[in-house]
């Protein structure tokens, strides 16, 4: 199935549904359900009235006060959805901020970068906000739309982790992970990760805030091998840590499956 995945909104990054794909046992994920995005606070008022149209229920918004302090979410005022977010940081710096003291080059940005998304299953104040993702989820009440600053590397995580609830073939989930390298506009949002890691680490070359500001499909396989060797299963995962037990992924399949 083909799908027009992208919103093309001109203040917000990355903006996007993630459903449509096929699941395991037939049927596929509700499309017009399920969004993910960078963060709003560039958002024009063209792009404000097209995501009023989309008629969100909850918006989880995975970045820290800090984060949210900086780019704070535009709103038209017709906003009617729940916010969701955790009250503290969920990260120090955003992932691909914080890789960035350690990228002398390419070579070191991607090294890096694993490091970090084999870290991101253990950071407590993030696995807040994603129970709360799984939660608003299981309620099925509407559509939403999960975001953290760039949209790729939370975002990604927790997207990850709700495609193998749903069924979806992990080569599908991964598939729909790289769409951050072509999905929008991807020099406008290198040049807004550029001004952000410069002005915190110097002159970082342009390669290597490519590499930054991009996804790769090392980077998802390091958070998966992280949660596999903690808890065995990714399923065991969910369960113990993310409060998603059966009865929880059942409600997840049943309100965004078809």
């Amino acid at each position: 199935m083909t799908i027009d995945r992208v919103l093309p909104l001109s203040g917000v990054h990355n903006f996007r549904d993630y459903g449509g794909y096929a699941v395991q046992g037939g049927g596929q994920v509700k499309t017009g359900l399920l969004f993910r995005s960078g963060e709003h606070g560039k958002a024009t008022d063209a792009d404000l009235a097209a995501i009023d149209a989309l008629d969100l229920r909850h918006v989880i918004d995975l970045r820290g006060n800090s984060e949210r302090r900086a780019n704070p979410c535009r709103r038209s005022n017709a906003f009617t959805a729940e916010v969701h977010f955790f009250d503290g940081e969920t990260a120090g710096l955003a992932p691909h901020v914080e890789a960035a003291k350690d990228a002398i080059d390419v070579n070191a940005a991607h090294a890096a970068m694993e490091r970090l998304y084999s870290q991101l299953p253990g950071r407590e104040n993030l696995i807040w906000i994603f129970k709360r993702y799984f939660a608003a989820l299981a309620e099925g009440d509407g559509a939403s739309v999960v975001h953290c600053l760039a949209g790729k590397d939370r975002t990604g995580m927790a997207v990850d982790l709700l495609h193998h609830i749903l069924g979806v073939h992990p080569d599908d989930a991964m598939e729909d992970y790289l769409l951050t390298n072509t999905a929008g506009d991807m020099d406008a949002r290198v040049a807004a990760g550029a001004k952000a890691v410069r002005s915190k680490y110097g002159d970082i070359d342009e390669a290597t805030i490519r590499v930054l500001m991009g996804v790769d499909a090392r980077y998802l396989e390091a958070s998966r091998a992280a949660v596999i060797a903690e808890h065995g299963t990714i399923d065991a995962f969910l369960a113990d840590v993310l409060d998603v037990d059966h009865a929880r992924q059942e409600a997840l399949r049943r309100h965004l499956l078809v």
